[in-house]
């Protein structure tokens, strides 16, 4: 016999893609039902492997549109919605042999594949940026301005200049970069995939940080959108600096003097 049931299990979990075939061939003969649902475990690891491929080069397709540019920069935001903390731009320069999986709406993936992929982008990017708006200049000058403000500084912090911008539906006003506007560009654009994947993760690290300067809202969990209980909380104790006054003016917030944070 090759081994156990369950030596031969760790040994195909453990194997890199390139090895599982040669390990199927070694294991695909063994009669023992044990070792073949790990066979078939393998083989679908395989064909998973493969349809990720496929959807990552689908998503190279507005790159290979473009093409003639010489330098394409994905751009996204995280954070317009919530009633605290700040806006988060981030702006990604792949470079065109990029093999990088998995890439996708930062929504669409956990948390520890994001931080996963966000090490990952930052090591084989040719640059990646987040520009960062807090609360005040988003109630001084709005949401959408605040974003847009986080956009530019997100690309001036690249340490290359591009020659094209592909943006999360958005045109980024006083910019002289050609942009091209994607709706859910998050999903179809790897470029814009990864800058999504950077301003998330950056923006929930920074909304775990002041929730330990703030723990009474629960910054950590809802990383301040405004579920049920953080919404309570602000009615109960009032707005801390970071809540943007903009946003919570139609909540039943107690008399200032009353406010935990004043």
């Amino acid at each position: 016999m090759a081994g156990s049931i369950s030596e031969i299990k760790k040994r195909l979990e453990a194997a890199s893609i390139d090895m599982l075939p040669q390990l199927i061939s070694e294991y695909e003969n063994d009669e023992r039902s044990g070792v073949q649902k790990c066979v078939e475990s393998a083989k679908k690891r395989i064909k998973a492997f493969e349809k990720e491929k496929e959807r990552i080069s689908e998503l190279w397709f507005y790159e290979r549109k473009y093409s003639e540019f010489r330098c394409i920069c994905g751009i996204d935001e995280a954070g317009r919605g919530p009633l605290a903390g700040p806006v988060v731009a981030g702006a990604v320069v792949l470079p065109v042999d990029c093999d990088i999986l998995y890439i996708n709406d930062s929504k669409k993936l956990s948390e520890k594949k994001r931080e996963e992929l966000y090490d990952i982008i930052y090591e084989k990017s040719i640059s990646a940026a987040v520009g960062i708006v807090g609360p005040d200049r988003i109630d001084q000058i709005n949401i959408l301005q605040a974003t847009y403000e986080a956009m530019r500084a997100a690309v001036s912090g690249l340490s290359v200049k591009p020659d094209l911008l592909l943006n999360d539906a958005v045109t980024i006003p006083e910019i002289n970069i050609r942009q091209v506007p994607i709706i859910k560009g998050d999903a179809r654009s790897i470029s814009i995939g990864a800058a999504s994947i950077i301003a998330k993760v950056t923006r929930d690290r920074i909304m775990k940080d002041l929730d330990r300067e703030y723990p009474e809202y629960g910054f950590a969990g809802h990383k301040g959108y405004g579920s049920a209980a953080h919404i309570k909380t602000i009615e109960e104790i009032g707005p801390c600096p970071i809540h943007r006054r903009t946003f919570i003016g139609n909540f039943s917030i107690p008399d200032k003097e009353t406010w935990k944070y004043r």
